[in-house]
C-alpha cells in the first residue's frame, strides 16, 4: 500500500482529519472503499466508473484524494446546483480541513454571464408594458454594478426561465470577441482567466461537451492541463453528450438573426442595400417553412427523418422549402460581403450567415452513420441530427496511448447514485465506450427496511387509462392530509402534472391547511425552499407537484419530505427519434428493446426519483407508486429488485397506518 492510499485512509478514520474537523463526518466503510479506489486510480490512472447509493458521502470521497494529490483537478457536474455547492460549500470547507492551499474557480457556460455590452441596448428590446419584463431588467442593471463575477445566479429570485435574460447575455453568434469595447472587462473571459490559473476548476457537463465540440469556452484548454478529471452526476452524461455532439438547425435562429441584422445594418450601412426587403425575405422563408409543415398536417413534437425528408413530406416539396431559405440566406450574404469590413459588428454578421448556410446545407446531405435526425415542430422549428451515444467522444479523449508512463495517464472518475440496473452498470459504461473501466458499486449505509417502505396501490388503474391521474391525485389528496402535506408527487408527463395538481387544488379549495405548488408556478429554487418551509411556524403544510429535472438533484432531508408519489414507471416516449433508434440498433444486434434499452432506462429514471425520499440516516417516508404493472407484469420483479429494500406495505390500510406512525413520530421529535 502506497503512502497516498494509507494517507487517504487515515483522513476518514474514526480519529482521521475529517472526523476531528467536526464537518458533519461520520465514518463509513463505503465511503473510504470508494475514496480508496479514487486514490488508486488517481495513482495509477485510467478509468474508474463508481455507483455510490445515496448516503455514501461520494463528494467527500472523491474530494479528499483529488485534493491531496496535489495535482489540478477538473470537476464537472450534471447540474448548476451541485456545481455551485462545490464551489461555494464543500471545496472551501474540505480545503480548510485539509489544510490544502490553492486557487478554485467555477466555470460556466456563456449564457449565464452577464454581457455589459448587450445589457446597455437590452433597454430598447424589452416591451414597455410588460412590468414583469421590465422588473426583471431593472434588477439585472442594479446588481451589475456591484456585481464581481457577472453569474446571473446571484441575483435572488431571478426566473430562469426569463425573456430577459438572452437580452442581457451573450452567446457564440452575436458576440464580437476582442472587437468588443468591453471585452476587457468581459465577465465571460475574466471567468476563463480564472478557470485557466486554478488548482480546482468547477465546471458542468453541458460545458464539457459543448466546449469539446466548438472548442469555444476555455474547456479544451483546461484538459491538457488536468490530469485528474471527475464527472459527478455521471449517469446524465451520455444524454447531455449526445444532446451537444450533434447538430442543430432552428428558425429561433434565423429570426435572431434577422432582428440583429435588421438593427445593426440600418444604423451603420442603411443605403448600401436593399436590407429591409432582403431581411424580411429570409425571415419570412423560415416562417413559410415552418408553416408549409403544419399545413401539411405534421404535429407537434418530434418527427422521424429517415430519408431525404421527414415522415410524411415529399422529399422534392420539402427540398424546395429549404431552397427558398438557402437562396435568402445567399442574397443576404452578397449583400453582407460588400461591406462586412466596415465594422466588427457587420463582419459578425456575415460570418453568422455563413454559419447558417452551412447548418442548413448539412441537413441536405445524408444523415451520418450511427446517427439520428429528425424534425421537431411546435412553437419554433429545429432541424437535429445526433449520435446515438458518446462512446466515440469519450474515447477519443480517455484512450491512453501505448507506452505512457502510469503516472503520466489522465485519471477519468465517473460516479453517480445511479448508474444501471446491473453489476457491471452497462446501462452506462456502453453508450459511453467505458466496458473496460474499473467498476465499483457501494450500497447505501441507510437501513431502508426500518426507514422507508413502498406501497404500489391494487386495484388501480391502467396508466393508460384517462381516469389514472385523477385516481393519483384523490390517494395523494389523502395520503398527504394525514402527514399534514410534506409529499413531492413526480409525474412522467406535463399533461399528468396538469391534471394532478388541478384535481388536488380543487380537493384542498376549502381546507386551507394544504397548499399545492406546481412546477412551472415560480423558479424551481423557490419551489423548493417554499415547499422547505411549508409546515413551520403556523404556516400551511404542502405538496409539490412536479415533472423532468425534479426526479434528481432534489434534496429535501428531514421531515420536510416524507411522502413520494410517482404516478407511473417513466419509459422513455416510444415515439421519440432517438428512443426509436437506439431500439433499432439493439434489434438488428439480436437484442431486445424493451429488455436491453427501455425497462432500464425506466429503472434508473425511477430510482432516481425514489432517490428523493430518504436523504439522512434519520429519514423516514414511503414511496407510492400508481402503476399496477410493477405487480402485474413479468419484469416487475426487476423494477422492485433494482430499488433499496423497503418495507412492502400490502394493502391501503397498511398504508394509512404507516403515515400515522410517520405523523406521530414527526410530531414527538
Amino acid at each position: 500500500m502506497s503512502n497516498f492510499i494509507k494517507t487517504i485512509e487515515a483522513c476518514f478514520a474514526p480519529d482521521g482529519r475529517l472526523a476531528n474537523a467536526n464537518v458533519g463526518f461520520f465514518p463509513r466503510s463505503g465511503q473510504t472503499k470508494m475514496a480508496i479506489a479514487v486514490a488508486n486510480c488517481i495513482e495509477q490512472g485510467g478509468n474508474l466508473v463508481v455507483e455510490a447509493g445515496t448516503g455514501v458521502g461520494k463528494t467527500f470521497a472523491y474530494l479528499v484524494p483529488a485534493l491531496l494529490s496535489g495535482e489540478r483537478v477538473l470537476l464537472s457536474t450534471g447540474t448548476k446546483t451541485l456545481q455551485d455547492q462545490l464551489f461555494g460549500r464543500d471545496l472551501p470547507r474540505l480545503m480548510q480541513t485539509l489544510g490544502v492551499a490553492g486557487k478554485i474557480a467555477l466555470l460556466k457556460g456563456r449564457s449565464n454571464y452577464l454581457c455589459t455590452q448587450r445589457l446597455a441596448f437590452a433597454r430598447h428590446s424589452v416591451n414597455p408594458s410588460d412590468r414583469f419584463q421590465a422588473r426583471t431588467l431593472a434588477q439585472i442593471e442594479k446588481w451589475a454594478q456591484s456585481t464581481a463575477t457577472g453569474d446571473l445566479a446571484e441575483i435572488k429570485g431571478l426566473d430562469e426561465r426569463s425573456a430577459v435574460i438572452p437580452l442581457a447575455t451573450s452567446t457564440r453568434d452575436n458576440c464580437v470577441g476582442t472587437e468588443c469595447p468591453n471585452y476587457k472587462s468581459c465577465f465571460v473571459n475574466l471567468a476563463r482567466k480564472e478557470a485557466l490559473s486554478a488548482d480546482v476548476v468547477v465546471i458542468n457537463h453541458h460545458l464539457f461537451f459543448a466546449d469539446l465540440n466548438v472548442r469555444e469556452s476555455g474547456v479544451a484548454e483546461l484538459l491538457p492541463s488536468s490530469r485528474i478529471v471527475v464527472f459527478d452526476e455521471a449517469h446524465k452524461l451520455n444524454e447531455i453528450g449526445v444532446e451537444f455532439s450533434g447538430h442543430q438547425f432552428a428558425s429561433r435562429q434565423i429570426l435572431d438573426f434577422c432582428k440583429d441584422a435588421l438593427a445593426i445594418t440600418l444604423a451603420q450601412v442603411r443605403g448600401l442595400a436593399a436590407w429591409n426587403d432582403l431581411i424580411a425575405s429570409l425571415e419570412k422563408s423560415i416562417k413559410d417553412l415552418r408553416l408549409s409543415l403544419l399545413d401539411a398536417g405534421l404535429p407537434n413534437g418530434k418527427i422521424a427523418w429517415a430519408d431525404g425528408a421527414p415522415e410524411g413530406i415529399l422529399q422534392a416539396y420539402w427540398q424546395g422549402s429549404i431552397n427558398k431559405v438557402t437562396d435568402a440566406l445567399e442574397d443576404l450574404e452578397q449583400a453582407l460581403q460588400l461591406c462586412a469590413e466596415n465594422s466588427p459588428d457587420l463582419a459578425r454578421l456575415l460570418a453568422r450567415c455563413e454559419e447558417l448556410q452551412k447548418e442548413i446545407d448539412r441537413f441536405a446531405k445524408t444523415c451520418p452513420v450511427d446517427f439520428v435526425r429528425w424534425l421537431e415542430l411546435g412553437q419554433h422549428l429545429r432541424l437535429a441530427q445526433a449520435p446515438l451515444d458518446i462512446a466515440q467522444v469519450l474515447k477519443a479523449n480517455t484512450e491512453v496511448p501505448d507506452g505512457t508512463p502510469a503516472n503520466e495517464q489522465k485519471s477519468w472518475i465517473f460516479t453517480s447514485a445511479t448508474l444501471g440496473t446491473d453489476e457491471e452498470m452497462l446501462w452506462f459504461t456502453e453508450p459511453c465506450g467505458l466496458q473496460e473501466a474499473t467498476r465499483l458499486r457501494v450500497e447505501s449505509p441507510f437501513d431502508y427496511a426500518a426507514q422507508a417502505s413502498i406501497y404500489i396501490p391494487i386495484p388501480f388503474p391502467e396508466p393508460a387509462n384517462s381516469k389514472h391521474s385523477v385516481e393519483v391525485a384523490r390517494l395523494v389528496a389523502n395520503s398527504a392530509s394525514i402527514i399534514g402535506g410534506r409529499t413531492l408527487v413526480l409525474t412522467t408527463t406535463l399533461k399528468a402534472l396538469q391534471i394532478i395538481a388541478d384535481e388536488l387544488n380543487e380537493a384542498f379549495l376549502v381546507d386551507k391547511q394544504i397548499v399545492v405548488l406546481r412546477q412551472g408556478s415560480l423558479p424551481k429554487r423557490e419551489l423548493i425552499e417554499r415547499f422547505r418551509a411549508a409546515g413551520k411556524d403556523g404556516q400551511p403544510g404542502a405538496i409539490l407537484v412536479a415533472s423532468a429535472s425534479f426526479w434528481e438533484g432534489v434534496d429535501i432531508a428531514g421531515d420536510a419530505l416524507q411522502l413520494v408519489v410517482i404516478d407511473k414507471l417513466p419509459f422513455p416516449p416510444p415515439n421519440d427519434p432517438v428512443v426509436q433508434a437506439r431500439g433499432k440498433r439493439l434489434e438488428e444486434a439480436g437484442k431486445s428493446s424493451f429488455n436491453d434499452y427501455s425497462l432500464p432506462e425506466a429503472i434508473v429514471a425511477l430510482k432516481q426519483g425514489a432517490g428523493r425520499l430518504i436523504r439522512h440516516e434519520h429519514d423516514m417516508g414511503v414511496l407510492l407508486i400508481c402503476d399496477n404493472r410493477i405487480k402485474q407484469k413479468n419484469y416487475g420483479r426487476k423494477v422492485l429488485a433494482a430499488l433499496p429494500p423497503m418495507y412492502v406495505l400490502q394493502n391501503h390500510q397498511a398504508l394509512l397506518e404507516q403515515l400515522d406512525l410517520i405523523t406521530k413520530a414527526s410530531t414527538s421529535s
